[in-house]
């Protein structure tokens, strides 16, 4: 059952009925020379970046909303921009976010990626959190093993449970590796990890379909880890910690991205 926990209680960088930490230490980027030879500041560059994967817009639409504050870019430029950074910022947040829940749930799904259907795997946590993803031609024992040996390899634990639906490439897949771990296999169990394919459907349609394989890996890999980033579950948490909490999250952004906002509070 999920609660509520007071904010003295929290321990720096946690929140309760989410496992990864936000800022379990203070991160120290190091001097960062991406940024030049860029026209724009880099304040501009990485909200732009923040926009696109936090929201669904296109980058039209991010062209509009930096024109109505008086900074003209192309939305040409915000993609190269996104092509460039997220990578990099995308890698920096994973590595402090922590570990993860530690019940895993898993289901694939059909996208059509240049006018071919393929398949997208997608592992999360019980509190919503994506663990990896990636996309494969087919989803069979050799698609199943390729991801379960992927999604072991970057959470580096062994979950308490594995629930999926009734596919049979899943328990092949787990006999194969030789996993130990109880897979569950109930109607409407994995409920969760078919719900978190919504957003994937909804960035699909603004992005006019997908157009590789190797694309769709690159964008939802970066995507999944930025939303993470910013998940709070507002839902479970008092205004004042959310609040305070989602601060935490905004340092830890700037920190990555190696930039300062400016802060209007004052």
């Amino acid at each position: 059952m999920r609660f509520r926990m007071p904010l003295e209680d929290i321990s720096p960088g946690t929140y309760p009925g989410q496992h990864c930490q936000l800022n379990a230490f203070m991160y120290t980027p190091h001097p960062m020379n991406n940024y030049k030879r860029f026209r724009y500041p880099s304040q501009i560059i990485s909200h732009a970046i923040w926009l696109y994967h936090r929201f669904t817009l296109s980058f039209r639409d991010i062209e509009e909303i930096l024109a109505c504050r008086g900074i003209v870019v192309s939305y040409e430029s915000i993609r190269q921009w996104c092509l460039k950074f997220t990578p990099a910022f995308a890698k920096s947040l994973k590595k402090k976010q922590g570990s993860l829940g530690d019940e895993w749930y898993l289901d694939e799904v059909f996208i059509k990626i240049n006018g071919k259907l393929r398949y997208l795997w997608r592992a999360v946590d019980q509190d919503g959190s994506e663990l990896d993803v990636i996309v494969t031609k087919r989803r069979d024992k050799k698609a199943a093993i390729k991801f379960f040996k992927k999604l072991f390899k970057s959470q580096h634990m062994i979950p308490r449970k594995i629930v999926t639906d009734k596919l049979a490439s899943y328990k092949a897949a787990l006999d194969e590796i030789g996993s130990n771990t109880p897979h569950i296999t109930d109607q409407y169990k994995n409920n969760i990890a078919e719900i978190s394919h919504q957003k994937t459907r909804q960035q699909q349609r603004q992005m006019r379909q997908f157009k590789s394989i190797a694309q769709t890996q690159r964008f939802l890999a970066s995507h999944g880890v930025i939303n993470n980033h910013f998940r709070q579950q507002r839902h479970l948490l008092k205004a004042k910690h959310y609040r305070e909490i989602r601060d935490r999250a905004f340092e830890q952004w700037t920190q990555v991205t190696c930039v300062q906002n400016l802060d209007t509070r004052k």
